[in-house]
């Protein structure tokens, strides 16, 4: 199988996943609708006299942060669902076994399903943040400033973001292949995004921490970022890209060598 049959069949596998529709309602959809309730309670404040206090340029690129769960999901159960076995009507046994006959040539199929992991969350992360724009712009009116004037004074950060989701969803994806189990991945990446992100609290205790990949691809999009020694938005990116060329290297030469 070509590499470009393997990333239509793969694409064809992810968009029939049950998980990976509320992976995308819950990182696009959910995340639009908490950008304008965020916006509609600042606009609401901001016609009542609070003075701007410099947060609303941050606040448009930060909701959108949120969503990155969403792709998260998607990084784990594209290879996850491969090791998940099958009733016990379907015989109880596992996809990765059907795939690896459709394409045994493994480095195609782990390429192909990277490829469609990267367009998908590229996609998703394009509306999400391009959305969360427009609907801030929309709901902030006047407060917002002009589009151009909003646009030029974010800069590259919006591509930030967007090169941010899909780098996430490329190391979730190279862990989950190391380990061959989707519900530690996603419950670990899933509490250290949403509830409590340990790579921050390192970062208060070493300033090594600003080089997880979570900490200096955060700095890609959110501007003056808690940590004492920051990256610029650029140099934050590459530190994050090569996490993510070092883990899926590893990842890569598990998933060749190893027993299905």
């Amino acid at each position: 199988m070509t590499v470009l049959n393997a990333v239509a069949a793969e694409f064809r596998k992810l968009v029939l996943l049950p998980s990976a529709l509320v992976a995308t309602v819950l990182g696009t959809g959910l995340t639009l609708v908490l950008t304008a309730t965020s916006m509609a309670s600042r606009r609401t404040k901001l016609d009542g006299g609070m003075p701007e206090d410099g947060l609303t340029l941050n606040l448009i690129l930060e909701m959108p942060a949120i969503g990155v769960i969403g792709v998260i999901v998607l990084g784990v159960v594209i290879i996850g669902s491969e090791y998940t076995p099958t009733t016990k009507d379907a015989g109880g046994g596992r996809q990765i076994a059907v795939s690896l006959t459709a394409t045994p040539n493994r480095g195609v199929l782990l390429a192909a399903k990277a490829i469609v992991l990267t367009l998908v969350s590229g996609l998703l992360a394009i509306v999400t943040v391009g959305g969360g724009i427009l609907i801030s712009l929309a709901l902030l009116g006047p407060h917002a400033g002009s589009p151009g004037e909003v646009l030029t004074a974010l800069g590259w950060r919006p591509a930030g973001a967007v090169a941010y989701w899909v780098l996430t969803a490329l190391i979730a994806f190279a862990v989950t292949v190391m380990t061959r189990n989707g519900v530690v991945p996603m419950v670990v990446f899933i509490v250290n995004t949403s509830v409590v992100s340990v790579s921050f609290l390192l970062s208060r205790v070493t300033s090594l921490a600003k080089y997880l990949p979570d900490v200096a691809g955060a700095q890609m999009f959110a501007r003056n970022y808690p940590v004492e020694v920051r990256f610029e938005p650029l140099a934050g990116g590459l530190v994050m890209a090569a996490w993510v060329a070092v883990l899926l290297a590893v990842a890569a030469g598990v998933f060749i060598r190893r027993d299905a």
